[in-house]
C-alpha cells in the first residue's frame, strides 16, 4: 500500500516514513503544501497523512484542493490543540484528526481503520481479505495464504500480491506497479520490478501446481484464473 505524507518537520516526515515503511507500506514524502498538492494530486495514494500547518499550502487549503476530485482517505495531524479546529479540520474533508505530540502506535491504529473502511474487499469477521482461488491475503494482519499453506512474503512482496489481488484480471503494466509499489524515486531504467514479481511468483505460484501470476509479453503482468 502507497501512503503520502506531507509534514514540513522533517525530523518527524523522516521518523513516519521509516516507521511505516517498517510496517510494509510504501511511502512518499513531501515538505510543503505546494509539493503535496502536486504528489495527492498526481499519484494515487491508499491514505494521505497531512499536517495541518505548511508552508506554501496549509493542510485545510490542500485538503480543499484535493476535495474537488479524489476521496482519498486523510488523516490530519496538528499542534492546534482547541476542538473547534479538529472540527474545522473534519468538515473541511479530513477522515480523522491526530494531534500532536502523538504515539505511533496511534497513528498506525489509526490508519488501519482507514484503510480497513476504503478497502474494497470482502469483510470476513474483524479482518479485510483480498483472494483469488486458493491464494489469500489478510491485509491488516499481513499474512498470505495459498492451499492452507502459509507464504513468507517481504513487506514489499506483499505489498505487489496485494495490488494484484485488488485489479485481478487486469493486466498491470511495469509503469502502474512502480507506482504502487516502490516510491517517487523509483528508478524506471532497471529491471527491480521484473525481478520482484519473478520472485512472487516463485513464491505464490512454484509450489503449486496451478500457476495464478502470468506475464503478458510487452504489456505487463495479471493475476488471474485460467483454463488449464
Amino acid at each position: 500500500m502507497k501512503l503520502l505524507v506531507v509534514e514540513d518537520e522533517i525530523k518527524l516526515a523522516e521518523y513516519l516514513r521509516k516507521g511505516l515503511t517498517e510496517e510494509g507500506f510504501v511511502v512518499d514524502v513531501a515538505h510543503n503544501g505546494v509539493d503535496g498538492l502536486h504528489l495527492a494530486m498526481e499519484f494515487d495514494y491508499e491514505l494521505i497523512v497531512l499536517d495541518g500547518m505548511l508552508p506554501g499550502i496549509d493542510g485545510l487549503s490542500l485538503l480543499a484542493a484535493l476535495r474537488q476530485t479524489k476521496q482519498t482517505p486523510v488523516l490530519m495531524l496538528t499542534a492546534r490543540v482547541r476542538v473547534e479546529d479538529r472540527v474545522r479540520g473534519l468538515q473541511s474533508g479530513a477522515d480523522d484528526y491526530l494531534v500532536k505530540p502523538f504515539a505511533f502506535s496511534e497513528l498506525l491504529a489509526r490508519i488501519q481503520v482507514l484503510l480497513r473502511r476504503a478497502q474494497p474487499a470482502r469483510e470476513v469477521g474483524n479482518t479485510t481479505v483480498l483472494g483469488l482461488a486458493d491464494l489469500e491475503i489478510d491485509l491488516m494482519r499481513r499474512r498470505a495464504v495459498r492451499a492452507g499453506r502459509r507464504l513468507e512474503l517481504t513487506a514489499q512482496e506483499f505489498s505487489l500480491l496485494a495490488l494484484f489481488l485488488r485489479r485481478q484480471g487486469e493486466v498491470l503494466s511495469r509503469t502502474e506497479i512502480a507506482e504502487q509499489v516502490w516510491d517517487m524515486n523509483f528508478d524506471s531504467a532497471t529491471n527491480v520490478i521484473d525481478v520482484a514479481v519473478r520472485r512472487l511468483r516463485n513464491k505464490i505460484d512454484g509450489p503449486f501446481e496451478r500457476t495464478l501470476l502470468h506475464t503478458v509479453r510487452g504489456m505487463g503482468y495479471v493475476l488471474e484464473l485460467r483454463e488449464q
